[in-house]
């Protein structure tokens, strides 16, 4: 079940939210919402259901003897990161590591064929926090296993994220108030996010992948460029559309999820590409992963190798292939080009005091470069992504199957879809309603904002999710 299926606005939220109102107490109440969040993802996932509650069931007893282990608390957790990671191994990367493997030695090993657990990513990493930080200390062990389940399946934020850290709701489980001004405020960032997505994200991926599956000799620069200006606006809208609606759900069950995106497209540079993109995954990563490392306390050299070594694994993480191994590479080599290039570490564009023209220079690098890393993450093969990128800036071809090709596209519809998401993906319209009557005004907006999703999807628009792979 997705956020933007008419099964879920027109059945599944509205009973819910009438029998969480209905539960006489939090406790009835979580376990209504565990409930909903197993059937939720056993709608799509009806046998992988039973996957993320031994998940959970794990990640409970391990935090559990973290507790109480003395001598052997590292052993302990070196055992709960093996097993966490050993099912995304087996689920996720078992097929590519042996054909990868097969392709490196010749040999003809039998390749897995398993099928992915929807947001498997996301709730193993939800998982892997909460035992990080008992080990940490910085919570307590739960005892109540039904708050453990319901944190990793809670279904606001279940096969998409954004990843929630067990300390930021670990009191919300057991003690929070559900507001009639939350559920408003929530009910509108859920209404904004959903038209984010049926209303941009779906239209762009129309022509997003009908550049992408044409014939190479189809492909010319015009068409290159649009491909992946499309699916830059088709993957943020996805993807930010998701995370507006998982946050408002959780304003409107009483949960506050951390915001997951600060409109990325704004930055001057990739360090702060990646403080404003998938902020969630990015903190996890440092948090859980860099710092522990050594971080950049122990020398340029071993900082850059950290550096590499995570952003090898935000690629890995994205999906089993060498298409998002080496864009996270790529990412990872302009983190490290901007450290240590005089330019970029003197602040190149990103500090307040830098000058018009150096933060000019900043912006246009950081899209060209987000640009050509979108071309990898979205191409089946590396093969094809080289192709891509060789054929936006050389290939000024303008053959009439090429041009056919890039006119099917620039229907007025996909113009105006476009321009829309170009403006949108800037922060614009949020200073706009800084202002009183602006504020009053954006209700009515929200509402024909709802009637326009409700009517796009009654007609059977296209409707895929790109990080529900993930």
């Amino acid at each position: 079940m997705v956020f933007s299926s008419l099964s879920f606005l027109c059945v599944f939220l509205p009973a819910v939210l009438v029998l969480y109102r209905l539960m006489p107490g939090l406790r009835a109440k979580n376990v209504l919402l565990m409930i909903a969040s197993l059937v939720f993802y056993a709608y799509g996932e009806p046998v992988y259901v039973l996957l993320m509650i031994a998940s959970s069931l794990f990640n409970y007893v391990w935090a559990l003897l973290l507790e109480r282990a003395q001598a052997h608390r590292r052993l302990v957790m070196a055992c709960a990161v093996v097993q966490n990671l050993g099912v995304l191994a087996v689920f996720k990367y078992a097929g590519w590591l042996v054909g990868s493997f097969n392709a490196v030695t010749g040999l003809s090993m039998p390749v897995p064929q398993i099928a992915l657990p929807i947001g498997i990513s996301f709730f193993t990493f939800q998982a892997m926090s909460y035992v990080i930080d008992v080990y940490r200390g910085e919570v307590q062990a739960q005892r109540n296993f039904v708050r453990i389940l319901l944190y990793i399946s809670l279904f606001p934020q279940l096969i998409a994220g954004p990843i929630v850290k067990y300390h930021d709701v670990a009191e919300e489980l057991g003690e929070r108030m559900q507001t009639l001004d939350g559920f408003m405020r929530g009910l509108r960032r859920f209404i904004v996010g959903l038209s984010k997505k049926v209303l941009v994200a779906n239209y762009m991926a129309v022509v997003a992948d009908t550049m992408f599956a044409a014939p190479a000799a189809d492909v010319n620069a015009l068409g290159a460029w649009m491909g992946v200006l499309a699916y830059a606006l088709q993957i943020y809208f996805d993807f930010s559309g998701y995370s507006d609606m998982a946050i408002g759900l959780g304003w409107m069950f009483g949960f506050h999820f951390k915001e997951n995106f600060n409109y990325p497209y704004v930055s001057t540079s990739i360090r702060e590409f990646w403080r404003r993109w998938h902020i969630s995954l990015s903190t996890w990563f440092r948090d859980y992963l860099y710092i522990p490392l050594g971080g950049n306390r122990k020398g340029r050299a071993r900082a850059a190798f950290n550096r590499i070594v995570v952003f090898f694994l935000c690629g890995l993480w994205h999906g089993a292939s060498w298409t998002f191994v080496f864009w996270g590479l790529y990412h990872g080599a302009f983190q490290l080009l901007e450290q240590y290039m005089p330019f970029f570490s003197r602040g190149g564009g990103t500090g307040e005091g830098a000058s018009r023209a150096r933060r000019a220079f900043g912006h246009v690098y950081l899209v060209v470069v987000v640009l050509v890393g979108w071309v990898f993450f979205r191409a089946e093969t590396i093969d094809q992504g080289f192709f891509w990128v060789a054929t936006m800036f050389a290939g000024w071809t303008f053959d009439p199957a090429q041009m056919a090709l890039v006119l099917s596209q620039l229907t007025p519809l996909n113009l105006v879809v476009f321009a829309v998401g170009c403006v949108t993906c800037m922060p614009l319209l949020g200073r706009l309603r800084a202002h009183a009557a602006l504020e009053r005004a954006s209700w009515a907006v929200t509402v024909v904002l709802l009637v326009l999703c409700l009517l796009s999807l009654a007609t059977g628009t296209y409707n895929p999710f790109i990080y529900f792979r993930f």
